[in-house]
Order: C-alpha cells, then sequence, then structure tokens
C-alpha cells in the first residue's frame, strides 16, 4: 500500500505546525509542564532549549514520567528522547513509525521542531483519500476484543480497563450478546473530583506527599489530575453508550476511517450478521497505509 499520488501529502502537509504547538524551555521545573499535562489533559508537552544556533528540540515530558518520578523537580531529568520524523516524509511514514513505536503523536524535527502529526491526523489522511485506504478491515482487525460484564460495578470496569491496557470494553449481557460501549472517555466524565478529604483513595500521592496537590489518578491509558476520584459505585449499564456503532469485515479502511471520525472514537465492533468477531481501532489502520 503507499500514496496514490506520492507529491500529493508529506507530514507538512498533515502535521500541526510549531506555531500552534505548546512547548516549555529548558532550563525548567516540573511546575512549567504541571499547567499542560493537568488542567489541559494533554499526554505530553515538547521541550525545547534556546541555543547559539536557534531553538533546538529536547524530548517530550509526559504524565508517566511525572508519576514514575514523583520526586525529581528538573526538567531536563524528567524530558524523554522520542522517535521523531521530518517533515518531508510520507503518511505511510509516518504510520509505520507509530506503529512500530507505539506512539500516538510524533514529533515533526529538523534540528528544531517544527510540529507534531497524531494518529488523527494520518486516520484523516486515510478517511480523504490522501493516501491509498482499500485495504478491507477484516484483514486489519484484532479478534482478541476486550469485554465486560453489564452488571460490573463502574469502579471495577475502570479497573479492568487499567489493568487491559486499552481504552474500551465491549459490554456483554447475560445471554453474551453485545450490548453496548464502555471508553475511558465514559469514566473520566462521571468520575467526580473530591478535595480536601483526610484520605485520598485510589489517589497516587498521600496527604503527606510533598506533591500531593501534583497527584495523578489512572483512569483507562489516561491519567486525571486530582487529589482524589470518586467512580460511581452504579453498573457498566448506566454509563456505557446502549447505541453501538459497527462495521463488517468488508469495509476499507477508508470507509471505517471516515466512521471513526465522524463518531469521535477510536476503536469500532467487527461483526458478522449479529455476532462480534472483533475489534477495529485507529491504530489497527495504519497496518493498511
Amino acid at each position: 500500500m503507499g500514496l496514490r499520488d506520492s507529491s500529493t501529502m508529506n507530514v507538512a502537509d498533515a502535521m500541526t505546525p510549531r506555531s500552534d504547538v505548546v512547548t516549555v524551555e529548558l532550563p525548567g521545573t516540573r511546575d512549567d509542564v504541571l499547567e499542560y499535562l493537568q488542567e489541559r489533559e494533554f499526554s505530553s508537552v515538547p521541550v525545547i532549549k534556546q541555543t547559539d544556533e536557534g531553538e533546538q528540540f529536547r524530548g517530550l515530558v509526559t504524565r508517566e514520567a511525572l508519576i514514575e518520578r514523583p520526586d525529581e523537580d528538573q526538567l531536563a531529568l524528567l524530558v524523554e528522547e522520542v522517535p521523531s520524523i521530518e517533515a518531508d516524509a510520507t503518511i505511510e511514514a509516518v504510520a509505520r513509525l507509530m506503529a512500530s513505536e507505539g506512539e500516538r503523536r510524533i514529533p515533526v524535527v529538523d534540528g528544531r521542531l517544527e510540529g507534531i502529526i497524531t494518529i488523527t491526523d494520518v486516520i484523516r489522511a486515510i478517511a480523504t483519500g490522501a493516501v491509498d485506504g482499500d485495504t478491507e478491515v477484516g484483514d486489519l482487525a484484532r479478534s482478541d476484543v476486550n469485554c465486560v460484564y453489564a452488571d460490573t460495578p463502574l469502579a471495577v470496569a475502570e479497573q479492568e480497563l487499567y489493568h487491559a491496557e486499552v481504552p474500551y470494553a465491549v459490554v456483554l449481557d447475560a445471554a453474551a450478546d453485545m450490548c453496548g460501549m464502555l471508553t475511558e472517555v465514559d469514566v473520566i466524565d462521571v468520575a467526580r473530583v473530591v478535595e480536601g478529604e483526610a484520605e485520598t483513595g485510589d489517589s497516587m500521592a498521600g496527604d503527606d506527599a510533598d506533591w500531593k496537590w501534583e497527584s495523578i489518578k489512572a483512569v483507562g491509558s489516561r491519567f486525571m489530575p486530582t487529589r482524589n476520584v470518586e467512580i460511581p459505585d452504579g453498573p457498566v449499564t448506566e454509563f456505557m453508550t446502549a447505541d453501538v456503532i459497527t462495521v463488517g469485515k468488508r469495509r476499507t479502511a477508508k470507509e471505517v476511517a471516515q466512521v471513526l471520525l465522524d463518531a469521535d472514537i477510536e476503536q469500532v465492533p467487527l461483526v458478522t450478521g449479529d455476532q462480534l468477531v472483533g475489534i477495529v481501532r485507529d491504530v489497527d489502520l495504519l497496518e493498511g497505509v
């Protein structure tokens, strides 16, 4: 598979340009990134350094880095080197890089930071026909589907998502038939932030921790900034999406990319008749590019 016309679209055409990318500068501290990683719910922030030769890209600071190194205050020691790509690279090249590295956003770098390209940008390129999306999704879908029982308490389902390391669960009823879809976004939408309590519950930091005001609660594969989070006790059926969008095996990657964008979702169940047979995630579509 490849570009229909290699001159039609490259990374520069699809990326968010540097002028629209939020960055932090070295030297700095963890406080410089907390607003973006917590309040604005960014997953990572690019880090730059001003030198005599101009601005240089140094890496990313992620939520995970703050969690894993809670006592580290210096931004330079929290920065992680990450894969990058050049602006004139093809969409296929960045799709392969995302798939192989498990990254959903890739810095575009040529000595300096030129922009950021995300998996949504690649999915949009597939949906608009800028790259070949003719592969049938039956060849791209995964057969191992994360599922949860409809009457499972939401707090238990949230932990199931976390341990499964996926952002979704297909909801099954007592007859093992699909009756809904639960995503980490559904959990985040109803999780209640609790401030000023003596116990921090499932928070990452206790009240006697110096960084308690920066604690980050894991929800699915994302993190919520809070001292404490309460998840409702009700069953999954109260919070799931009951009207589930599905696709069949013969649908093309282009068609499914359009479905994902139109519905603002990251995955869609694959069905044969009424039978659940797989799941198509946005990352799976990268394999068809």
